[in-house]
């Protein structure tokens, strides 16, 4: 069901206010270039400073700049279970075709309390649901054992986004489960498709959408050489991607390259000089920028 190059979109802001302009010529950069679907109100796009009604408004605005032409998985996590059913009903009122769903942050919840968070969610509102698996992040890894019970008794979780860094856990995943398992580190998409799953959704397709979709649809036709080509030439860059928190690299990439503003919310800061020289370097390199 979910297969390719998904990007977890950034929002573009503007004097501080969503800047929905550019966010239609984002969609329709990724329309053009081979994108497999959009993923909006993500880390990448800057959820956690985005207010309840902005958080609605971008998800349905992106559904209606899509117009049917590419998939949208909306970013509705929480940690809040009750305040992810807020956001995931009106993701699903909106047109939304799938959630991506983080796992619950700073509560740490155990294995049973998180089984119950995800399952309240598909109860209520019924949407195709990606798990999303972040241990960096969240504080808390999905225990393999409530993967496990999630894929055989809740029925709308099809997939997991996978950024614990192992490939060991995605290939348990892949002989386990039928879910899809989705990258959610670009640089290591090839070995985690190699490992069995089935796309990725990346932060560099960002701003390089069409290279990162060559490296993806090269890799699930088993054209290893091709691929390692791609991944080869645009490592650096994947790496370069991460510097600092994302979003701040990948932010301030798209605004050397004209794509929307490098404006980002507190308490997110600019990019420092010395790791900002190094991201144009890495863009200029691959012939980027």
């Amino acid at each position: 069901m979910y297969k390719g190059s998904f990007v977890a979109l950034v929002t573009p802001f503007k004097n501080d206010e969503v800047d929905y302009a550019a966010m239609e010529r984002l969609v329709e950069l990724h329309v053009k270039n081979g994108t497999a679907g959009l993923v909006p109100c993500g880390t990448t796009g800057e959820s956690p400073t985005l207010s309840t009604e902005e958080h609605k408004e971008v998800i349905a605005f992106v559904v209606r700049a899509a117009r049917g032409r590419l998939p949208v998985i909306a970013g509705t996590g929480s940690n809040s279970t009750s305040e992810a059913i807020d956001l995931t009903l009106a993701a699903a009122k909106a047109g939304a075709q799938g959630t991506l769903q983080v796992a619950p942050y700073y509560n740490k919840p155990e294995p049973d309390g998180m089984f119950l968070h995800f399952k309240a969610i598909a109860d209520a509102t019924g949407l195709p649901m990606i798990l999303y698996n972040i241990p960096s992040r969240t504080g808390r890894e999905i225990a393999m054992e409530t993967v496990l019970k999630l894929a055989d008794e809740v029925k709308q979780v099809v997939a997991i986004k996978e950024a614990s860094g192992s490939i060991d856990r995605v290939s348990d995943i892949c002989t386990r489960t039928k879910l899809d398992v989705l990258s959610g580190d670009d640089s290591l998409t090839l070995p985690i498709i190699a490992a069995g799953g089935t796309g990725l959704i990346s932060v560099a397709a960002n701003f390089m959408p069409k290279q990162v979709a060559e490296l993806v649809a090269a890799a699930l036709a088993g054209d290893l050489a091709a691929a390692t080509r791609v991944h080869e030439r645009y490592f650096p860059v994947f790496r370069a991607s991460f510097y600092e928190t994302n979003p701040i690299p990948v932010k301030t990439a798209m605004g050397m390259l004209g794509l929307c503003s490098d404006q980002m919310r507190l308490p997110l800061s600019p990019m420092r000089p010395e790791n900002k020289a190094r991201l144009k370097a890495a863009l200029a390199a691959a012939g980027i920028l």
